[in-house]
C-alpha cells in the first residue's frame, strides 16, 4: 500500500527519502515489509502522500498488526516469510510435480519429506518443521478459509514417500480434503504430454487489498523467489490455468486418486503375510 501510494503520486524511492529527510534504503525496506513501519514512519509518510483519514488510521493498524508476534515464529521456520503472506492470502494456487502441496500433507508424509530434503537434521528439527506444516493447515478450517487450489503431476500419487503405508493414507487424505467447498484439486494424468512449467514448484497468492498485488513463491535449492511484478505474475497465472486445462477435472482427479489407492494397501497386506516355509523346513 505504501508503495502504491507512492506511485500514485509519480515519484520514486529516492525523492520520498528526500523529503523524508531519511535514506532511500529505508523508504524500500517499509515497503517490502523488510523493515517494521513504526507509527511515526506511517504518520511523515501519510503526511507525506497526504492520505485521507479512514487510509491513514487502517494504515496505523496494520502498522500494529505486524509488531504483534505470530504463530509461527517460535517455530523459527526458514520459510516465515513465506508463512506470513500464506496466512494473509484470499486465494493460494498450488502447482507441484514432484511432492504433494505442504497444505494437504500427512504428518507422516511431511516428515518423509523434511528428512529427505535435510538429511542431517536432527529429529528434534524435524519435527518443528512437521508440526510447522500442520499448523499451516488449519488455515483449511479458518471461519474465513482461502480458496485452494491445487494441481498435481500424476507422478506425485505413484512416488512411494515414506512407506505404501504412509502414501495410502495420504491418498486417502486428498480425498477427504477434495471434498472441502473451498478445496479444488486436480491431477493432470500421464497421457496429457509435456507440461508448460519449467520448474517443479510455485505458488500464486492472492490477496483482498486491491492495492496489494498478487505474488508468486518459487521454491528453489539454494534459495527461494518472491515475484510480485504484473508481467512475471501474469506470465505464472497463464501457465497455471493452462496446467489447469491439461488436468483432469475434480470429479475425474478423485477417480484417479482412488483408483492409485489398492495397490498400496496390496503391498500393506502382502507386508503383514507370515513368510511361508516348505513342509521340510
Amino acid at each position: 500500500m505504501l508503495r502504491a501510494l507512492r506511485n500514485g503520486r509519480g515519484w520514486t524511492a529516492e525523492q520520498v527519502a528526500e523529503r523524508l529527510l531519511i535514506s532511500p534504503s529505508k523508504v524500500s525496506r517499509l515497503e517490502t515489509g523488510q523493515r517494521g513501519a513504526s507509527a511515526r514512519d506511517v504518520r511523515d509518510l501519510c503526511n507525506l502522500y497526504e492520505v485521507d483519514d479512514e487510509q491513514r488510521q487502517h494504515l496505523m493498524e496494520l502498522a500494529r498488526e505486524g509488531k504483534r508476534r505470530a504463530w509461527w515464529q517460535p517455530l523459527a521456520l526458514p520459510y516465515s516469510t513465506y508463512v506470513g503472506l500464506e496466512d494473509e492470502a484470499t486465494s493460494i494456487s498450488d502447482y507441484g510435480l514432484a511432492i504433494m502441496p505442504g497444505l494437504l500433507q500427512t504428518a507422516d508424509y511431511a516428515r518423509a519429506v523434511v528428512r529427505a530434503a535435510v538429511p542431517r537434521w536432527v529429529p528434534e528439527v524435524v519435527e518443528q518443521r512437521v508440526q510447522g506444516r500442520m499448523t499451516r493447515q488449519q488455515l483449511l478450517f479458518s471461519d474465513a478459509p482461502p480458496r485452494f487450489e491445487a494441481v498435481v503431476d500424476e507422478s506425485v500419487l505413484h512416488r512411494v514417500v515414506g512407506s505404501p503405508a504412509v502414501m495410502q493414507a495420504q491418498l486417502e487424505r486428498l480425498l477427504e480434503l477434495s471434498d472441502l467447498s473451498h478445496v479444488t484439486l486436480r491431477v493432470i494424468p500421464y497421457q496429457a504430454g509435456a507440461l508448460p512449467a519449467g520448474n517443479n514448484k510455485f505458488i500464486i497468492l492472492g490477496f483482498a487489498q486491491p492495492a496489494v498485488s498478487d505474488i508468486v513463491f518459487v521454491e528453489g535449492l539454494t534459495g527461494d523467489l518472491y515475484l510480485d511484478d504484473p508481467r512475471d505474475v501474469e506470465t505464472y497465472q497463464l501457465t497455471f490455468r493452462t496446467l489447469v486445462q491439461l488436468a483432469a477435472i475434480p470429479g475425474a482427479t478423485r477417480d484417479i486418486i482412488a483408483a492409485a489407492i489398492p495397490s498400496y494397501r496390496a503391498h500393506r497386506n502382502q507386508a503383514r503375510k507370515p513368510p511361508a516355509y516348505g513342509a521340510g523346513s
